[in-house]
């Protein structure tokens, strides 16, 4: 095989966008669409990746990490010129270099293989990914000849009207030989409506030269969207979310509602979950066999243990485990750790906490801050009172606790294995275990005092 090389475009800052975020670092479903293309583009076992750099490289570097080496193009004058800042990395190489777009998101990694396949089968100095569009205003023309071959490419803006009936699109996607890439690249000028230098320019240079250049058509046009504004945007978020739920149920997940679950690209899911209506799962999340999230729940970066039920609540960064209930209105907060069969039930908020196994926080609670015992019970309306204004504070609940309704747990505290807090109390002192504390004042009543009351009102 070949030495394969790439190179992604992604200097241009997206004016179409309207917006401070660069437009490659828009995100489809959580990810930044040149992540997307990257993660893609990396599936056909390359040499080199370069990824060229304009408006916001800073972030956009940072973004990418050490998954590319970066060339900037400091001014923007077209793709042509873009991809000739490459040359101090590649001129000298032998080689394929495929050229893409950032703002790409939906090209598949297998239709990145099947263009090198072509391209190297043919043995073209050029190949184009081309697609038939159903309306094509806005791309370039692919502009064949009584053959069939590829000619030229024409840049909307630049095309006859008889030039503008061709539905047949050049998707910003090319193959080349590398050395006559930028041999050609050279001799690209920048005399048209934009007076800027297209790379499209290259196939015509070469065809000039006698060389060959194919095209590798894709029947699938909606992988082939490039990303301009935010239309385009929440049309590629669409598509990449049918992809990924089908796949899911292709795989044994049943999603009982697809066009109105959002399942992130990074998320994994076994076999025989439930996934009701309004769910969104995101990050690094792993949902385990028999599980039901949903409806109306947002997990993120969780481990969702087997038999788990999660309704109408929100996770994150955490690990839940197994045959655990939570919900409905649940938030369980970063670096929670809710053990199995644990029972976590509405209006109740779990932040960086432990809670063991079959124990049960059941309604209008928070627990922050602290490590709960397993077969605890926590009563309704308690606080662990974590924060005094300046710092945090651990409260630990032994196991078989009983914590009464109502009750304030002031930490740093402790409640033993196996004792009781009163409902209504106010605990600020360890309570040792097996035993019975109650912090409340004591009941007074006096008697007939509402009649006085009222008659004070009335009179």
């Amino acid at each position: 095989m070949m030495n394969r090389y790439a190179v992604i475009l992604a200097a241009g800052q997206g004016t179409r966008m309207k917006s401070t975020l660069y437009k490659v670092l828009h995100p489809v479903l959580g990810r930044p669409m040149v992540q997307h293309v990257i993660n893609q583009i990396k599936t056909v076992d390359l040499d080199q990746l370069v990824t060229i750099v304009g408006f916001g490289a800073d972030q956009v570097m940072e973004d990418i990490g050490s998954e590319s080496q970066f060339v900037v193009q400091e001014k923007q004058l077209g793709t042509g010129h873009a991809v000739q800042q490459a040359e101090g990395l590649l001129k000298d190489k032998d080689g394929t270099t495929i050229v893409v777009c950032g703002d790409t998101p939906l090209i598949t990694g297998e239709t990145y293989q099947a263009l090198f396949d072509h391209h190297e089968k043919t043995g073209a100095k050029a190949t184009v990914l081309t697609t038939t569009a159903p309306d094509p205003t806005g791309y370039g023309r692919v502009i064949r000849n009584d053959d069939g071959e590829v000619e030229r490419i024409v840049e909307h803006k630049d095309a006859t009207d008889e030039e503008l009936q061709v539905n047949e699109i050049n998707t910003g996607t090319y193959c080349f030989d590398n050395q006559a890439l930028f041999h050609a690249l050279k001799k690209v000028s920048n005399d048209n409506a934009q007076g800027e230098y297209y790379l499209p320019d290259v196939i015509e240079i070469l065809r000039n030269n006698k060389e060959k250049v194919s095209a590798f058509l894709t029947p699938n046009h909606s992988e082939t969207l490039g990303v301009n504004d935010r239309v385009a945007l929440a049309q590629a978020e669409k598509i990449m979310k049918k992809r990924i739920n089908e796949n899911h149920m292709r795989n044994g997940v049943t999603i009982i509602d697809p066009d109105n679950t959002y399942i992130g690209p990074d998320v994994i899911i076994e076999q025989d979950v439930m996934i009701h209506p309004g769910s969104i799962i995101t990050g690094s999340s792993t949902i385990k066999t028999n599980a039901i999230i949903g409806p109306h729940t947002e997990i993120t970066n969780c481990t969702v243990g087997e038999e788990t039920v999660v309704k109408q609540s929100v996770a994150k960064d955490s690990q839940i485990g197994n045959r655990v209930q939570i919900g409905p209105y649940a938030h369980i907060r970063p670096e929670a750790q809710v053990g199995n069969e644990v029972k976590v039930g509405n209006f109740v908020e779990v932040k960086k906490s432990t809670i063991g196994d079959k124990s049960k926080v059941s309604h209008l609670s928070y627990i922050g801050d602290a490590n709960v015992g397993s077969n605890v019970n926590v009563g309704c309306g308690t606080i662990t009172v974590n924060y005094d204004g300046k710092n945090k504070f651990l409260t630990t609940i032994e196991d078989e606790a009983f914590i009464g309704c109502n009750s304030n747990l002031i930490a740093p505290v402790t409640v033993g294995k196996g004792s009781y807090v009163a409902a209504g109390s106010t605990i600020t002192k360890d309570v040792p275990g097996d035993s019975l504390s109650v912090a409340r004042a004591r009941q007074t009543n006096k008697e007939g005092y509402a009649t006085k009351l009222k008659n004070r009102k009335q009179d």
